[in-house]
């Protein structure tokens, strides 16, 4: 039952960030994203992978490795509509 809670959570709360994706790639801009906030939860998440990796649990490692994807995609997309703006 336990590893089922940390599937079904790790599932959760990473496809929380989804709809944030979509929104910043159909509205072509991320400007009320912050950057900072962003950068320490990608840090933080990529710590939470190592610790999933260091504890080999599988519902940690899965879902903060698909959580750092979607935290890079939303970085690369602050970063890319931040510039496009600024031309």
């Amino acid at each position: 039952m336990l590893e089922i809670m940390g599937y079904v959570a790790g599932a959760l709360t990473t496809l929380a960030f989804i709809p944030q994706v979509l929104q910043i790639y159909r509205t072509k801009s991320a400007k009320d994203v912050s950057l900072a906030m962003f950068l320490l939860f990608t840090v933080g998440v990529a710590l939470w992978l190592g610790y999933g990796i260091m504890a080999h649990s599988f519902p940690v490692v899965a879902a903060n490795a698909t959580t750092l994807v979607l935290s890079f995609v939303i970085l690369y997309f602050k970063w890319k509509y931040t510039r496009s703006s600024n031309i």
